[in-house]
């Protein structure tokens, strides 16, 4: 079934959205460079190397937002169990707002169970499990909110938490993806 667009979605998309390497699925052969990139987005999403990733996306933040890094609210959006998105995220959040003085939103979001997970692969669609992601909507009233994931693809699952965030208050600056999935 096709993704809805609305202009809501329309309107995350059209703010900045940056990622800091092109990611190549692993049906696609690789170059030694794609198998590296590969590699650094596995370890970040198993909590290996989130300091290398934090001094990247850190580095980003200070070039873009300059003397403004105090007035941004760094928010990741959740991994799909909530023990991967504390091996993820927690450190790596915490590091970023040292190294750029932003604000950490890691505790202002919480999951239970598990996220809908759609995978596909050469049988079609495989949907798994489902989680419920909890907001402290007071925390995100009048922030500028910029968003953290490790993987953009269409850019659904960052435009629809942009709105969810953007329903709180917040007014969302755009988002920061370690690795933009190449569609071949």
């Amino acid at each position: 079934m096709a993704q809805k667009i609305n202009d809501y979605y329309l309107k995350q998309w059209q703010k900045p959205i940056i990622s800091f390497f092109d990611y190549l699925p692993i049906k696609y052969e690789a170059t030694e460079k794609e198998w590296q990139i590969r590699q650094l987005i596995w370890d970040f999403k198993d909590g290996r190397r989130s300091g290398k990733v934090a001094e990247l996306v850190a580095r980003q933040i200070r070039a873009q937002f300059g003397s403004l890094c105090d007035t941004i609210t760094f928010a990741c959006i959740p991994a799909c169990t909530v023990v991967a998105n504390a091996i993820r995220y927690e450190e790596f959040a915490e590091e970023v707002c040292r190294l750029t003085g932003a604000t950490n939103a890691y505790k202002a979001i919480t999951i239970e169970g598990e996220r809908l997970a759609v995978h596909e692969n050469q049988n079609g669609k495989n949907i798994e499990s489902v989680y419920i992601i909890k907001f402290n909507r007071d925390f995100f009233n009048g922030k500028k909110v910029l968003l953290f994931d490790d993987i953009i693809t269409r850019g659904f699952s960052y435009a629809r938490f942009a709105c969810e965030i953007e329903n709180f208050g917040a007014e969302v600056l755009g988002g920061y993806f370690l690795g933009r999935t190449l569609l071949k």
